[in-house]
């Protein structure tokens, strides 16, 4: 049994020319058997899988919505809205102060209520967690004619399910979200003021 021992020193030392650390030390800078830093980024890795796990299976219950087509007519949720059902259709802009596409997209905002508020059409902006002085300095430079509500900690935007910003919600009379983020607003508006 020796001889098996003593060959396999030969051939190591025979594949190496370096010095082999002398049994029960772990060679200099690799820490064993692991490249150095590795038990670190296994660690880091660990804790990145345990805090993000939770909100990634969260976000796999909630259900897939597609902006592209309309959705089926579901019930919106209630926050504000049950002084307009059963009078007159909302139209609720989600927003921020901060988005560049929201600020874009004011004249056509401005226009849709300049269009349809004399029709009965309710437009409403929910800005989304900003302070109330910023939001109140932003509509005031911007000369919003409609209502600017605040969304002081994303509950409302939250249990619409607003993705991003800007997004409109259009609400029927009744209750019933008809259009999310549609790209034909107006031709959905139209056929709703007519009813």
């Amino acid at each position: 049994m020796m001889d098996v021992i003593d060959q396999k020193k030969k051939m190591d030392s025979d594949d190496t020319h370096a010095p082999q650390p002398e049994t029960g030390q772990r060679e200099s800078g690799t820490g064993g058997r692991f490249p150095r830093g590795f038990k670190g980024i296994a660690v880091a890795l660990a804790f990145v899988c345990l805090f993000t796990l939770p909100t990634a299976l969260r976000a796999a219950k909630q259900k897939s919505f597609d902006i592209t087509k309309p959705p089926a007519e579901e019930k919106a949720p209630d926050f504000v809205l049950s002084d307009h059902r059963g009078k007159r259709p909302v139209l609720i802009i989600f927003s921020t102060t901060w988005c560049t596409f929201c600020k874009a997209e004011i004249p056509h905002f401005k226009s849709l209520y300049a269009t349809y508020a004399q029709q009965g059409l309710e437009v409403v902006n929910i800005d989304i967690q900003e302070p109330k002085e910023k939001v109140a300095k932003f509509a005031s430079q911007n000369q919003l004619p409609y209502p600017v509500l605040l969304d002081e900690d994303g509950a409302v935007s939250g249990v619409y399910e607003i993705r991003g910003v800007p997004t409109m919600v259009l609400v029927d009379k009744n209750g019933m979200i008809v259009c999310r983020q549609c790209r034909t607003v107006e031709s959905v508006l139209s056929s709703i003021m007519k009813k």
